[in-house]
């Protein structure tokens, strides 16, 4: 069925209960690394700074927990069996659009902080389309998610959903922007080491689509095995900029944006480049097992 833009641009905002406790978010820092050796920290289980993701007493939150935030509620139910993720359950069900899951890649990801995420919190969200752009073989669809709990806005994020095969409707192209890197040196260079189930733990915090686990559905989605979640990747970028550029303070991060531009795969390694520049850190993210193919790209971390 094709996407009416019209239809889904002008729907009415879509209103989500979402509720989540410290287990949630130490489940999500588990599938992004958490406690997983790095080369800053080669033995990091019982590390104070890595407790500060997996143990309940000394918990905090990582900003793109945001992500999944709530995927757990019960309203949510009829996304998890579609196998869709947090990020784009809003974008999916919004009328006008009825999509092909094998065709959906996610194309891009922002979180805008209004202050720290809770351990534990009950929350509103409010999700709208503001713009379904027509790239030609493919439709590119814009989701806002607007959270707030009783204190006041927690956070937005904008999400851009790419489904291939339903471009062509004649409507707006949109913008194209892209991020040049510095010319010089990357400030601090790391990498992290994908295990072969990360994927399998990932879908655990609510993204349950097949193609990150069942090696037919990925086969028909055009690919030879299962890719880990963009939205995994997007989470173990952060993680290494607040461990290394921040000093372990997640409160630091004001926003994160990114575009996806090409998959993992369980078991290879990430090499993350970043760039310091005056409140931001600029992110360059690459398979090094493939040449330096291109995973995260017009990547940026504002901080305080």
């Amino acid at each position: 069925m094709p996407i009416d833009a019209a239809k889904a641009t002008s729907a009415e905002p879509r209103a989500t209960e979402l509720a989540w406790d410290h287990k949630d978010v130490q489940l999500y820092h588990l599938g992004i690394g958490a406690g997983a050796p790095t080369p800053e920290k080669p033995h990091p289980a019982t590390d104070p700074d890595e407790l500060r993701y997996t143990l309940e007493s000394a918990l905090h939150v990582l900003p793109s927990f945001a992500t999944v935030a709530g995927s757990g509620s019960p309203r949510l139910e009829r996304s998890r069996e579609l196998g869709e993720g947090m990020a784009v359950v809003g974008g999916l069900s919004a009328p006008g659009i009825d999509v092909d899951l094998a065709a959906v890649l996610h194309g891009g990801q922002t979180v805008t902080l209004h202050r720290a995420i809770p351990v534990r919190g009950r929350a509103t969200q409010t999700s709208s389309v503001p713009a379904v752009y027509d790239k030609g073989k493919a439709a590119v669809i814009v989701l806002r998610s607007e959270v707030a709990d009783d204190d006041g806005p927690l956070w937005t994020c904008d999400t851009q959903i790419f489904v291939r095969g339903e471009g062509g409707f004649g409507g707006d192209r949109g913008p194209s922007v892209r991020l040049d890197l510095p010319e010089r040196a990357p400030d601090l260079s790391t990498e992290r080491h994908i295990r072969e189930d990360q994927a399998l733990l990932y879908r655990l915090s609510g993204d349950w689509n097949p193609l990150h686990a069942d090696p037919e559905f990925a086969e028909l989605a055009g690919f030879d095995r299962p890719i880990l979640h963009g939205l995994c990747t997007y989470g173990v970028a952060l993680k290494a900029v607040v461990d290394t550029v921040l000093g372990g303070e997640v409160s630091k991060v004001r926003s994160y944006a990114t575009r996806f531009a090409g998959v993992v795969f369980p078991g290879e390694t990430l090499g993350i480049r970043m760039w310091r520049e005056p409140g931001r850190v600029q992110v360059s993210v690459t398979a090094p097992g493939r040449d330096d193919a291109a995973v995260l790209a017009d990547t940026v971390v504002e901080h305080s």
